[in-house]
């Protein structure tokens, strides 16, 4: 009887389903907000867009001869105009967003840490809105332990079954306030997989698990290694020491990826995502063929990152979200005020500017710190001399941080500038030597990236401090660690390296992110919550856009309070890195 019984299954096994299903999976990963091919901080068209994306998604599902699942690997609530109309402006009307992502129809998607930084009222409002999954498996209530967001997703198509996870970078806690991601607590990403993947398997029985991961590859940035807990970018080391995964989608790194690796019972498993803001997807082909003698299904996998600037907007798509098209650019058309002269964060990338004065003498305003601390958070931004607008003030601050007040001694100040300058400026041998500090091959050349023609920095511009309301020079003919000198406070009184002084900072950097209180000025982390005397409510960007409505007629200044040593040298090395990271 088993024996008939199994024959009977294997013939309905196989009347059911095909001998052959292929399978389109589309990711799409930190679209930042670009729904349109459009760029509402520069008021000009743009080649990058969920618009052009879901040109080639129709095309794909019009093929009859295969399946598609599409899937967002997270960072969508932040970083254009876009988003955060809808995120802080209208508040009432169904997210711009959500709409669009249920206009096109995804399957999936992960949390991205972006996600969470717009703070609660957004993200729990956000999740309802949406006709599919939003998921974070490793984003666990505090109380119970149960996941904030859904832990994973089965879809089916065409008799198979395809089981995704999402899982989340577990460093938002080094990032964000904690009234942000209040009621959530943050699991390892390898220890997470490992549960939920022996549950799906036990319970789902899945034909194709696909990891969808708002998470890095390189598990070594910050000065970490494998073996490091709760590592940002584990992406690539759940893929290898987690065994199961087909596909691990990842984002958050804006690095881009196509590439397989072996997991630990020797089965390749591919890599694959994105850079941002809507330039590129990735894309699995995958043939599932069933196996009549295994009773099961065998596959085959491949992978590629798409770029999308040669594909045409979807006229209907455009026309859709016309009106909310219109109501974005209104919003950022208007006016709020009068710069005296043009800024640019190019200057900021090398020393003492305008840009990043204008910046910090805000935030000291705004707060009655002593010292303020800022560092250019794009490398090519320009608010021009003339009138400006809502659209400038995300060129100025690219980020929704809020502005923290808090306690630091004179010597942990000196401590965190030469944590900065560690980060920014290299060891310069002579005049003719690099000012800033690059990544070099094993031949000791510059090394670039495959998609740009300028040298790799060493480390993020956005983590390249400057501070205003004390006098200081950084001498780079020193090595890292005995650079700075701290001359006196701005006003004139004495810099007292014992004195405890109010200063004024972001967020993400309160929270000990980039790592410039925790391992430059040695501070504790859980130290860090202690020290804020301050936090203001909204965004930082909206209070500076307040300061210049009021004020009217703003005149930039950069104070020069700072310099870099010896002054010839740096001139020259300024000159010759302008050239390599600006290239005409």
């Amino acid at each position: 009887m088993k024996k008939l019984a199994s024959i009977i299954l294997l013939f309905l096994t196989l009347s059911v389903y095909p001998q052959t299903v292929n399978i389109k999976i589309i990711q799409t990963t930190d679209t930042h907000g670009k729904i349109y091919p459009y760029d509402f901080n520069n008021d000009r068209e743009s080649n990058s867009s969920l618009a052009q994306v879901y040109t080639y998604v129709k095309k794909e599902r019009a093929d009859s001869s295969q399946e598609v699942v599409l899937l967002s690997g997270g960072d969508i609530l932040q970083g254009t105009p876009a988003v955060y109309y809808f995120n802080f402006e209208d508040t009432t009307s169904t997210h711009l967003y959500a709409d669009v992502m249920n206009y096109m129809k995804y399957d999936a998607a992960a949390v991205g840490n972006h996600d969470i930084e717009t703070g609660h009222e957004v993200y729990d409002t956000f999740i309802k809105q949406l006709n599919f999954p939003w998921m974070a498996a490793n984003a666990v209530k505090e109380n119970n332990n149960e996941p904030y967001f859904e832990p994973y997703t089965i879809i089916e198509r065409r008799g198979i079954k395809i089981a995704v996870l999402g899982l989340i970078t577990p460093h938002i806690p080094h990032w964000l306030p904690r009234k942000i991601w209040s009621g959530m607590e943050f699991e390892d990403m390898i220890g997470s997989a490992e549960k939920w993947v022996g549950l799906i398997r036990e319970k789902e029985k899945p034909d194709l698990l696909v990891g969808l991961f708002h998470a890095g590859v390189n598990y070594s940035y910050g000065g970490v290694d494998a073996d490091t807990y709760m590592n940002e970018n584990a992406s690539q080391l759940v893929a290898e020491r987690v065994p199961g995964f087909d596909i691990v989608f990842v984002g958050h790194d804006h690095e881009g990826w196509s590439k397989t690796v072996k997991d630990s019972n020797g089965k390749d498993v591919w890599i694959l995502g994105g850079t941002s803001y809507a330039q590129d997807i990735s894309v699995a082909d995958i043939t599932m063929t069933f196996d009549k003698a295994a009773g099961s299904w065998t596959k085959s996998i491949t992978g590629k990152e798409l770029a999308i600037k040669d594909y045409e907007p979807d006229s209907l798509f455009m026309n859709t979200f016309k009106p909310h098209f219109e109501k974005i650019r209104a919003y950022v058309s208007n006016p709020i005020g009068t710069f005296t002269k043009t800024i640019s964060s190019r200057e900021a990338m090398f020393g003492s500017s305008a840009f990043s004065d204008l910046v910090n003498s805000i935030q000291i305003e705004l707060t009655g710190a002593d010292i303020s601390f800022t560092a250019p958070l794009s490398h090519n931004a320009e608010i021009s001399e003339g009138t400006v607008y809502v659209r400038d003030m995300f060129n100025l601050y690219r980020y929704e941080n809020l502005l923290y007040t808090m306690t630091l001694t004179g010597e942990e100040i000196k401590n965190y500038l030469e944590y900065t300058s560690a980060l920014w400026f290299n060891t310069m041998k002579d005049k003719n030597d690099h000012l800033l500090k690059f990544v070099y091959d094993d031949k000791g050349e510059l090394k670039y990236s495959e998609r740009s023609s300028i040298p790799q920095l060493a480390n993020r511009y956005y983590n390249f401090d400057a501070a205003l309301g004390i006098d200081y020079t950084v001498d780079v003919s020193k090595p890292a660690g005995e650079r700075v000198y701290i001359i006196k406070m701005s006003d004139g009184d004495k810099f007292d390296p014992g004195k405890e002084y109010k200063v004024a900072i972001n967020s993400y950097r309160g929270n000990g992110g980039g790592g410039h209180l925790i391992e430059g000025a040695g501070i504790e982390k859980d130290e860090l919550e202690k020290r804020v005397i301050n936090s203001t409510e909204k965004d930082l960007r909206y209070y500076m856009m307040k300061w210049i409505e009021k004020r009217g007629t703003v005149e930039p200044v950069s104070y020069g309070n700072w310099k870099v040593i010896p002054e010839d040298w740096w001139f020259r090395g300024m000159k010759k890195d302008y050239n390599l990271i600006y290239p005409e």
